[in-house]
């Protein structure tokens, strides 16, 4: 698998995670219970950083070879 196959997979991803969030933040708001309204919060913010994470990854694999990209930090050894 090259990177770019890699980044394109990250992508996607990225994607269906969002979807997802975006889902659980629509039951969130219909939520009559505050207990169930809860629950979905909790699994937005777990949700969140793994979203925020494969957009950086499909970047930093999309672009890794260009000679111009500065990468995140976060990523570099």
């Amino acid at each position: 698998m090259t990177l770019l196959e890699m980044s394109a997979s990250y992508r996607n991803s990225a994607a269906a995670i969002h979807g997802r969030i975006a889902e659980l933040r629509a039951r969130e708001r219909a939520q009559a219970d505050p207990e169930e309204a809860g629950r979905l919060r909790r699994r937005i913010n777990e949700l969140t950083p793994l979203w925020r994470e494969a957009r950086e990854l499909a970047v930093l694999t999309a672009h890794y070879y260009d000679r111009s990209y500065h990468k995140d930090e976060k990523y570099t050894l």
